[in-house]
């Protein structure tokens, strides 16, 4: 089985690549991504192996080969995005809407899946997110337009789409690199602060990075066919299950 991974410079995206390298059913890993991996993130051994990296640059534009390489996978998990903090609407929309559809759209364009082995498209949301567009906060909107819109562009196609919304994570400690080179000072301070809170005041609300990607990979290798949305609280007891 080979997966295409965005995001793997991010915190869930790379924790998805080393959830996948590990994972003895994903034979390839194809890394779809603007750079490299950065040097200071710690792989396991069979990185070298299982890697294989494109480096693509405009995430709005996928020539009929690029495409075509791509839909010979079994998944993709797309990880890619980032915090609304400090971006407009418009700019937010370009980021999450415009670069996740356009993969989509040429995915299908290229005939991904096959009526035995349906092509499973996992997209990253985030815990509420709001398909019906009445939000008031421009990130969840935008969010639950991808969530929405993303089933229905797979109707009639052996493409299938799957939404996580996990709620909230940080760079694991078992990694202290990641937590240094991910996220800022300030960040590192409140995380050290508020993580312990809401860990105990809201467990259902966190999710460990190690749960969250190893729960992306499960879903991109099939697991759970017949189940579209999972809330983080649901991830979080499925992923206990396996």
């Amino acid at each position: 089985m080979r997966l295409v991974l965005t995001g793997v410079t991010g915190v869930a995206g790379l924790a998805a690549y080393r959830a996948a390298l590990v994972d003895p059913a994903i034979d390839g890993v194809t890394l779809l991504t603007r750079r490299p991996v950065p040097s200071w993130a710690k792989l396991p051994p069979q990185a070298v192996a299982k890697t294989t990296t494109i480096l693509h640059q405009d995430f709005k534009s996928y020539p009929a080969d690029l495409a075509q390489q791509l839909a010979e996978h079994d998944g993709l998990v797309w990880a890619l995005g980032k915090s609304s903090v400090g971006m407009s609407e418009e700019q937010y929309t370009e980021l999450t809407y415009n670069y996740t559809m356009s993969a989509a759209k040429a995915l299908k364009e290229a005939g991904a899946g096959s009526e035995e082995k349906p092509f499973r498209f996992v997209y990253v949301s985030g815990e509420h997110a709001d398909p019906t567009g009445e939000s008031r906060q421009a990130w969840a909107r935008v969010k639950g337009r991808v969530e929405r819109e993303l089933p229905e562009l797979f109707q009639g196609t052996h493409m299938k789409a799957y939404v996580l919304r996990p709620g909230y994570f940080f760079p694991s400690k078992a990694y202290p690199e990641d937590r240094q080179n991910q996220r800022s000072l300030t960040l590192r301070i409140a995380d050290a602060v508020l993580g312990p809170v809401l860990a105990t005041l809201m467990p259902q609300g966190v999710i460990p990075t190690e749960e969250l990607g190893r729960f992306m990979i499960e879903l991109a290798k099939g697991r759970y066919p017949d189940q579209q949305l999972f809330r983080n609280a649901e991830m979080r007891k499925l992923v206990k299950e396996l």
